[in-house]
């Protein structure tokens, strides 16, 4: 149940990518993050502590952020000009990279170190990202042209696209649930997160060449934005089994604070009586010590 339960997520998420730029949709899936630690709270009583809650107001910040600051793609709206993106000498090169990445992830690394280091699996995941986003787009023109009425059935773009869009997302959810089965899930999630979205916006920026249109401003804005949002996503998962709330961190400040009424201590007695001693002149008797205790 599970592994159609993620794969429809999944797939409601790349559908989301043939609307709007990967750079605006890959961030604010953090969201989902978000969503899924209060909903836990309620319906399975996790509790929330206080930094798992100021995680989620960062996410929620970085993500405005990072709208209000996001990159204009470039308008693809047919599928010979995805096809001649696709075959940009550049795209081609960081696809062949990461492609070979995969199959030394896949066949090599993984039934070596998959079972004892988290990143092996994440790895093949985020690296798969490059692949299904890529494909969701050129498919979603496709879709896109048949409610206009484009004759978009004779191209065999959408045919080739299909099958790397079905193999890389069974493969994503396959190596997802194995790391989910093997480590901990408040591991998983942010470490996936940060390297699904880092391997998908340069993806998206290398494809459509959305840092062309993008101001110096902007351009820190969306870096700031994307690094709150990690922020918060880490904050949100790490801490979330350390018994935090406002009231117990009001009480470590009142522990802090001097309190008056609190006794001293042998050594502060001691100090006290020093500082108390008075001398007193009584005609020609010597000096006399008083002591007030």
């Amino acid at each position: 149940i599970s592994f159609f339960l993620v794969g429809g997520g999944e797939a409601a998420n790349f559908a989301a990518y043939a609307f709007a730029p990967a750079t605006i949709v890959t961030p604010l899936g953090a969201l989902s993050v978000l969503i899924s630690a209060v909903m836990s709270s309620y319906l399975l009583g996790e509790r929330l502590n206080l930094l798992g809650k100021l995680g989620c107001a960062l996410s929620v910040l970085g993500s405005t952020v990072l709208v209000i600051h996001s990159p204009e793609e470039q308008e693809v709206t047919t599928l010979g000009e995805m096809a001649s993106k696709l075959q940009d000498p550049g795209f081609i090169v960081y696809i062949a990279v990461l492609f070979i990445c995969c199959l030394v992830l896949i066949f090599i690394l993984s039934p070596r170190y998959g079972h004892t280091n988290i990143l092996v699996y994440l790895a093949i995941c985020s690296l798969l990202g490059a692949f299904s986003v890529s494909s969701v787009k050129g498919l979603g023109i496709t879709v896109k042209g048949l409610f206009t009425g484009l004759q978009v059935v004779q191209n065999p773009l959408p045919w080739i696209l299909m099958p790397i869009l079905i193999i890389s997302v069974v493969t994503q959810v396959n190596y997802l649930n194995k790391s989910l089965d093997v480590f901990n899930t408040s591991l998983v999630f942010p470490i996936y997160y940060v390297l699904f979205t880092t391997v998908v916006i340069t993806t998206s920026l290398i494809l459509f060449k959305e840092w062309v249109s993008m101001s110096p401003f902007d351009g820190v804005g969306a870096v700031c934005g994307f690094l709150i949002i990690i922020l918060g996503v880490f904050m949100l998962h790490a801490f979330n089994n350390l018994d935090i709330s406002l009231k117990s961190v009001q009480q470590q400040l009142h522990c802090i604070a001097p309190d008056s009424t609190k006794q001293p201590t042998k050594k502060e007695d001691q100090i006290a009586l020093v500082d108390n001693m008075e001398t007193q002149h009584t005609g020609s008797i010597p000096k006399v010590f008083v002591i007030y205790t």
